[in-house]
């Protein structure tokens, strides 16, 4: 329980004019000896002021990054100026053997005014998928994971999922992102799955990177594309 430094000074003085022992008053006021001595000192010290409650000293944080690593992220950004905060966070890991993550590095980008507001709209996501699959293997979803292994570099994980099941039917570690990977990994779909025939949907991305990507991959892919066979319900 806090006191307050009125009642503080009100708990000495009626200690001080006991006719009783401190030990007895203070166990009556239901005081620890410890704290009131604590007090006391304190008031014997500073008087009134030192009854006053300490605001506590700050903290130092035991994970903040150095102001010296800071300025060196400012630094490479100011250089890099068309790299995103995740891949500057990785090219600072390379160059400088110091871990800073993307979160970290987008903090610390933000608060030098490197950070500007996207020069496009940005889309809200829908609720729910406006054509919803009502079986297995009407509708699949592709996607690449970045993994990154020390000592091996950089690897990327082909996996496609029935959106239905939630079901990852077939997956390739790549070591690359190239056309061929996908239609491998769709390959794999297909004998795992049991199907013959699969209707590739080409949907670009928002960003400029992936559209080249994904336009590549569609082109690529077209040559798969036929009207979809009843879907498998086994």
């Amino acid at each position: 329980m806090r006191y307050p430094a009125p009642e503080k000074l009100e708990i000495i003085r009626l200690v001080e004019e006991s006719h009783l022992s401190a030990r007895l008053t203070l166990a009556k006021l239901g005081i620890p000896r410890t704290t009131f001595y604590h007090w006391y000192n304190r008031y014997l010290q500073r008087g009134e002021a030192g009854l006053q409650d300490q605001s506590p000293k700050p903290k130092s944080v035991w994970n903040r990054i150095p102001d010296k690593v800071r300025r060196k992220v400012v630094k490479l950004a100011l250089k890099e100026t068309e790299l995103s905060p995740r891949e500057l966070a990785v090219m600072f890991t390379d160059t400088e053997s110091y871990f800073v993550s993307e979160a970290s590095t987008y903090r610390i980008l933000k608060a030098h005014y490197l950070i500007t507001s996207p020069a496009f709209i940005v889309i809200k996501a829908a609720s729910e998928f406006k054509d919803k699959a009502t079986g297995i293997n009407q509708l699949w979803q592709t996607n690449f994971t970045y993994l990154k292994i020390i000592g091996c570099g950089w690897f990327y994980l082909s996996t496609i999922l029935d959106d239905y099941s939630r079901y990852i039917i077939s997956w390739k570690l790549c070591t690359n992102m190239r056309v061929q990977d996908v239609t491998d990994t769709l390959d794999l779909a297909l004998e795992a799955s049991g199907c013959d025939q699969v209707c590739v949907v080409h949907k670009l991305r928002l960003w400029g990177a992936g559209r080249v990507v994904a336009g590549q991959r569609y082109e690529a892919l077209a040559w798969r594309t036929v009207s979809s066979p009843n879907p498998r319900q086994d």
